[in-house]
């Protein structure tokens, strides 16, 4: 069996579901809409997925999964503290974020996450804070940051401060004004006094 086969097959298959779940929205996307988007039958596409639930916490599971990775990568990068967090949080949100914030299906993708995806949400949230709290700790231990808390509990008020600027922003430039607004301000929060 080609893995790498049945790895790009799937990818298809979550871009074409994403593609339809932004245009039509998830409740009125079908198993034929996301198969016809794919390039295959239907029953091909039952082969990778029991159904669009399925299909929608692949979904969730491969963002979060991309966000780790870009998350991981701005922390690395170059810069102050807030440019750091800058690039991790843009990172974090993305492209994922900008698209379905364009949707006008955005608000009810937001909720259909919430309750189709509930178990994929709470393990890529705790691996995000994770790679927070684990970079917090290695600058405080370096002596570049001054943490006035746990680590673990700094890193679950910026993951919460994230979602709640997704949650109450009006379009993606509201967003990323938040974002930029909140790495500034944990970035001097961080910075030694």
């Amino acid at each position: 069996m080609n893995m790498a086969g049945i790895e790009s097959k799937q990818q298809a298959i979550l871009e074409a579901a994403w593609a339809a779940f932004s245009t039509y929205g998830f409740r009125k996307t079908s198993m034929d809409d996301i198969a016809k988007g794919a390039g295959m039958s239907r029953p091909a596409l039952y082969l990778h997925f029991k159904n669009k639930e399925a299909i929608f916490r692949a979904l969730v599971a491969a963002y979060y999964g991309n966000a780790a990775e870009m998350v991981r990568a701005g922390l690395a990068s170059e810069g102050s503290l807030a440019d750091r967090l800058l690039a991790a949080f843009a990172g974090q949100g993305g492209e994922a974020v900008k698209a379905m914030m364009a949707s006008p299906h955005g608000m009810e993708l937001f909720e259909v996450t919430k309750n189709v995806a509930g178990e994929e949400i709470d393990a890529g949230e705790a691996a995000l804070r994770g790679l927070y709290a684990a970079w917090l700790q290695q600058q405080a231990e370096a002596g570049q940051a001054a943490l006035d808390g746990e680590a673990d509990v700094i890193a679950r008020t910026i993951c919460a401060s994230l979602k709640g600027i997704k949650q109450t922003a009006g379009d993606y430039a509201a967003y990323q004004a938040g974002v930029r607004q909140l790495a500034v301000l944990v970035g001097a929060g961080l910075t030694k006094r």
